[in-house]
């Protein structure tokens, strides 16, 4: 039995983790904002990663026999890719609001489920995404704010490729194996910065609280829902069901660290929550069904692939 197995992620919607994965990270994100004054966004990000890999080195265990250089490979890439997208995010959202960041950000997988469209119905659930984020980003950010527009951007572009290296890391590794082994070394790679970054602070018991329900919030949780979801879902759905990321980062900004809806950003969130119940809906008839072994030497299991070229 794999870890997913035993979590119950493999009988559970793809749809409904996207959605949960959604939630988890930007609560997760807002706790971490909290922390910035601690130990700075470096440090937020080492330490989210850091516990993140510790903690499902516990559960899942990764063995790294039987698997070949290539794979590997593979699995330190999307390590890499998870520190720069993580750290980038965590200097953005220390420079402009919860919102706004994940709407700049956003242009990662929205670019993934435009390059990948195959039917005009799915153009249509992006017109409406885009619209909604073209009106919540339309509010005065200011000069002193584009450092933290690069960096959104920056994240969204890692974000995209996440989404395309993600489909691939599943097919390569089963259960959350490929995730694991990534999560640790993404924390190696954060080591130094997230010490420079800590300046003492890093081994306080309270930054260390709040750092592992981020870690757990914002890692383990959505990155198990997230690749679960790749395997039964097509890429450029996943991309578009995304658009509710803005949405939710709105809220828990709203929520948590006090930063207030205007009604111009309550109509862009109904725009990009119509979008992915559009997307939601249709979902299902993009899937294709297929065999994928859920771990080595098991026996196969009836899953989806995701759909990616």
């Amino acid at each position: 039995m794999t870890a997913v197995s035993s979590l119950g992620l493999a009988r559970v919607p793809p749809v409904v983790l996207v959605i949960a994965a959604i939630a988890s990270v930007q609560t997760g994100a807002s706790l971490a904002a909290t922390l910035f004054d601690n130990v700075g966004p470096a440090g937020t990000s080492f330490l989210r990663t850091g516990i993140a890999g510790v903690v499902l080195v516990a559960l899942v265990r990764p063995r790294l026999r039987g698997h070949t250089r290539r794979d590997l490979a593979l699995a330190v890439a999307f390590g890499l890719l998870l520190a720069a997208m993580n750290t980038c995010f965590y200097f953005a959202l220390d420079h402009i609001p919860q919102g706004v960041a994940v709407t700049f950000e956003f242009v990662g997988p929205l670019g993934v489920a435009l390059a990948m469209s195959r039917r005009a119905l799915d153009v249509v659930w992006v017109v409406l995404a885009a619209a909604g984020i073209a009106l919540l980003s339309g509010g005065d950010v200011g000069r002193a704010d584009a450092v933290g527009i690069g960096f959104a951007l920056a994240a969204g572009c890692l974000w995209g490729v996440y989404i395309l290296v993600g489909a691939r890391l599943v097919r390569t590794f089963p259960g959350m194996r490929g995730l694991t082994i990534a999560m640790v070394v993404a924390g190696v790679a954060l080591l130094p910065g997230g010490v420079a970054s800590g300046r003492g602070s890093l081994g306080d018991a309270g930054v260390l609280g709040v750092a592992a329900a981020v870690a757990v919030l914002s890692s383990v949780i959505p990155y198990s829902c997230e690749l679960e979801a790749l395997r039964r879902m097509p890429p450029r759905v996943f991309g578009v069901l995304m658009s509710l990321e803005p949405a939710m980062a709105s809220l828990t900004g709203f929520a948590i660290l006090g930063q207030s809806l205007t009604t111009l950003e309550g109509v862009a969130i109904a725009l990009v929550i119509a979008a992915s119940a559009g997307v939601a809906l249709t979902a299902r008839t993009a899937i294709e069904p297929t065999d994928v072994p859920t771990e080595v030497g098991e026996t196969s299991a009836p899953l989806a692939k995701a759909d990616a070229r």
